[in-house]
């Protein structure tokens, strides 16, 4: 019995298409509800995002308690403490120095503030030393939060495009569906759970592309070898086909991104407990569009077959 990975079904035969209806619905309302809880209210910058600093402006004040370590625990709850919502502190260097930053009530004094702030850390440390607060105003957090879309969106044309050279236009569009299917879906596990909308999010959702992406690929290339090799085979049971032969791939990949994750999301602290969040969720995410948006795409739309007849493989001239 062990590995336990014996345990795993060498050969399926699962009827995914058979599912896909069922599937599309869930999925369609699954993206307006996201859709409408990350956008509503229609309010700058982020809508029904909670958005973190980076995009919405704030306070940062870097520290240093050399030579001892900064108590990064002690600090946060802190500054927690004096109810400036979100504030995150961050360590670097070689452990004596910290990053905190945390937005100002609206409509207060933020030199008051910095004060309150510089002497809750001071109680919770002990000696601290203090460099001049810095102030991120609206409009760089404005940019920050364009140039965060703008890299998503980039990043599903770049996708289009790789596909489409790789394999053919049906294909690409079943691919690009599936990555605003996640995409928009994670931004509605982000709006619903609360989780901070950061740079680092939009790290992660840049991630969450990549992981979807090559997920697809390998149920595209299997579906790819096998409409050439069964050529008079229906579309459904070749797709049904395709995604059971790279199922046992897909289950041992996710489940071992998701185990690394969810050790990172507990022991890592708040700082990356959302990261890991949404990169779990993600992984999730995608690997059920590979098999209910991106295929169910390519049968809908058709797809040409390929003029040769797949080659099987000869062996090898063994001589004595």
């Amino acid at each position: 019995m062990w590995p336990l990975i014996k345990l795993l079904p060498v050969k399926t035969n699962f009827r995914f298409v058979a599912f896909a209806k069922i599937a599309a619905v869930i999925s369609i309302l699954g993206v307006l509800a996201s859709l409408g809880r990350a956008l509503i209210p229609f309010e700058p910058p982020c809508g029904g995002l909670n958005c973190g600093i980076d995009f919405t402006g704030g306070t940062v004040i870097e520290l240093s308690t050399a030579p001892k370590q900064v108590d990064l625990a002690a600090a946060r709850a802190a500054v927690t403490q004096l109810g400036l919502g979100d504030p995150q502190v961050q360590g670097f260097g070689d452990g004596t120095a910290a990053m905190v930053r945390y937005q100002p009530p609206a409509g207060a004094n933020v030199d008051q503030v910095a004060n309150q702030v510089e002497a809750a850390l001071t109680q919770a440390l002990g000696q601290v030393t203090f460099d001049s607060p810095d102030v991120v105003g609206a409009k760089v957090s404005g940019e920050l939060f364009q140039s965060g879309l703008m890299a998503l969106g980039l990043a599903i044309l770049l996708m289009l495009v790789y596909i489409w050279f790789r394999f053919e236009l049906q294909f690409g569009i079943g691919a690009v569906v599936a990555l605003f299917h996640d995409v928009i879906l994670t931004f509605g596990i982000i709006a619903f759970f609360r989780l901070e909308f950061s740079l680092t999010t939009v790290a992660a959702i840049l991630t969450v592309i990549g992981y979807s992406m090559n997920d697809t690929v390998v149920v595209f290339d299997r579906l790819r070898e096998n409409l050439r090799k069964y050529k008079r085979m229906p579309l459904r049971e070749i797709i049904d086909l395709s995604i059971n032969e790279t199922l046992s791939r897909t289950v041992i990949t996710g489940v071992t991104a998701i185990l690394a994750l969810a050790g990172l999301a507990v022991f890592g602290g708040a700082t990356l407990f959302g990261m890991s969040m949404v990169l779990i969720f993600g992984i999730i995410i995608g690997t059920y569009s590979s098999i209910y948006v991106a295929a169910p795409v390519i049968l809908l739309w058709g797809v040409k077959r390929g003029e040769a007849e797949a080659e099987p493989l000869q062996p090898a001239d063994v001589r004595p």
